[in-house]
């Protein structure tokens, strides 16, 4: 499979990205046991099809060790040189405390020698107490290892506006990656006109809301919280029932299939193209159950087709009729504080 050049995005002048991105949360033990192996030799899989671009995090059990051991295998197989196609984005997520620039430069060597790297192509940051402003000082520390050579570019997860301008103004951030799908519309508020301002790019996450936007779920009933046996599934079931609940799901699942079927794709695909679309956005991470179950040709027809005026009016339609979730939740992040 060979995707189309659309599918590739300019993230900074040094790098260019799939628009699609592997996300890596699933193998960290909430979605089941990931068989290390066969998760490896699926990685090439993804890469060969052109899902080259990885999101993971220090968190996500054994995600930057399968980094690292996948580009081991892939420079034995292809040659070092090649390493450059491989692209591998990782969190650090501390707990609010101190900031030094030892603990800084401690987190950062763990993550660099799990990946097998000299520098992280970007590290994505996440505080999760606003009220403590040690954070201030982690990304001091953070642009110091940039200016050094340890870490490419900085990026932020689950910032919301305010403190992504206050960042801002201190150090270059080139992407803050949010919570955006059909259903969540929370960075349209404020986020995306300050990103586009600022030249910092949106990766969205939750898109395909842990699966349930899919044509597995169109018709259902209500599925009960044992039906509900990942950690993804039962997130994104809570953010369905904040926005509007269950049955107006299955109107917008009816009008996603209705267009997906005009357009001979998927109703993910559907979702995922929607907020390919949107201002600001450069990718959607898309979970990756590697060795499990995959959906690469799948979400390869997402750059085969364009939703038309008709098929937004459509989709906005039956959004109109759903709640405000900037004002049950608040911005982008304010969930997790």
């Amino acid at each position: 499979m060979t995707l189309a050049a659309s599918s590739r995005f300019h993230f900074t002048p040094d790098l260019t990205i799939c628009r699609l991105l592997n996300g890596m949360w699933q193998v960290s033990g909430a979605h089941g046991y990931i068989e290390p192996a066969r998760a490896i030799a699926e990685m090439f899989a993804y890469h060969d099809a052109g899902l080259t671009t990885w999101d993971l995090a220090d968190h996500y059990g054994p995600a930057e060790d399968f980094i690292g051991n996948f580009r081991r295998q892939f420079a034995a197989r292809h040659g070092a040189e090649r390493l450059s196609e491989i692209q591998a984005f990782t969190k650090w997520v501390p707990a609010p405390g101190r900031m030094t620039r030892r603990v800084v430069e401690d987190a950062i060597g763990i993550s660099l020698s799990r990946m097998g790297v000299e520098c992280l192509d970007l590290l994505q940051f996440h505080w999760w107490d606003y009220n403590d402003e040690n954070y201030l000082d982690a990304l001091k520390y953070l642009a110091d290892l940039q200016h050094e050579g340890k870490i490419r570019h900085l990026g932020l997860t689950n910032f919301d506006t305010e403190h992504l301008g206050v960042i801002a103004d201190r150090v270059r951030i080139v992407s803050n990656q949010v919570q955006y799908s059909v259903i969540d519309r929370r960075p349209e508020v404020r986020m995306a006109s300050f990103c586009r301002e600022h030249a910092i790019a949106l990766l969205a996450y939750g898109t395909l809301l842990g699966g349930l936007l899919s044509e597995k779920y169109l018709g259902r009933p209500e599925p009960r919280r044992p039906e509900l046996n990942t950690a993804s599934l039962q997130k994104y079931k809570n953010m369905i029932d904040a926005w509007g609940g269950w049955t107006l799901f299955q109107e917008l699942l009816a009008v996603l299939r209705q267009t997906a079927d005009k357009h001979r794709v998927s109703i993910a695909n559907v979702g995922i193209r929607y907020i390919l679309d949107r201002p600001a956005v450069a990718g959607v991470i898309v979970g990756a159950r590697l060795g499990a179950t995959q959906h690469i040709a799948e979400n390869g027809r997402v750059f085969g087709f364009a939703l038309d005026p008709g098929d937004l009016a459509m989709i906005e339609a039956i959004l109109a009729k759903s709640r405000d979730l900037t004002r049950i939740i608040g911005d982008c992040g304010d969930e997790y504080r």
